[in-house]
């Protein structure tokens, strides 16, 4: 599969060496297309701009600040039309309070549903959003593989996102529609608060059943 991936950070560079190493064809996307020389050379993944990535890819991973990933969606939004767009982000308005990340979104809203109504045609699933880029790709935990939350409105999306997931090592629990997106982020809160608490990071979410 073409993948494009949106955002140069951690979250970005650990994806694309996991998709890569899974067999996709991946690039990842920069706003000038020139930020990532080294990482590049080093790995065999080409950059490119925003736009020239997300309009050659099959599928597009958004790994971008939430603050600045409604704005970036609007601009694409005919590149982004009809594609698998996987949102990792979230809406963190500024650091811990009390060890909870402050979102700015409200309750029955969520970055997901905002940017689902920035590109209409667009066919978003958030995923990838509740756990750090350390533990992204092929998690080694005790207790066996993870769970990473999905949701979407787009039900072959879904699935589609789903395999890319177990591809990297997660089990993957489908838990609604795009209205469900408040509390899938809501997870990064909960995933960070233990991290701020104890100053560990190395965990990780599941959701067993008898």
């Amino acid at each position: 599969m073409k993948i494009a991936i949106l955002g140069t950070g951690h979250v970005g560079q650990t994806l694309a060496l996991g998709l890569q190493q899974s067999g996709h064809a991946v690039t990842i996307a920069s706003r000038t297309g020139d930020r990532l020389a080294e990482f590049s050379s080093r790995t065999g993944i080409p950059e490119a701009t925003m736009g020239a990535a997300a309009a050659g890819a099959e599928l597009i991973v958004l790994a971008v600040k939430g603050d600045a990933a409604e704005a970036l969606v609007s601009s694409l939004a005919p590149a982004l039309a009809g594609r698998v767009v996987i949102d990792t982000t979230n809406p963190i308005a500024g650091p811990p309070v009390a060890g909870v990340l402050p979102y700015f979104t409200g309750p029955g809203d969520s970055l997901l549903q905002r940017l689902q109504r920035a590109a209409p045609a667009a066919r978003f699933v958030k995923a990838f959003n509740s756990v750090g880029a350390a533990l992204m790709v092929r998690p080694r935990l005790q207790g066996g593989a993870p769970t990473m939350f999905i949701c979407g409105d787009d039900e072959a999306a879904k699935a589609a996102v789903g395999t890319l997931c177990a591809e990297l090592g997660w089990q993957v629990e489908d838990v609604g529609g795009a209205a469900a997106g408040g509390p899938v982020e809501a997870l990064c809160q909960l995933w960070c608060a233990t991290g701020f608490l104890r100053n560990d990071w190395a965990h990780a979410f599941a959701y067993l059943r008898p």
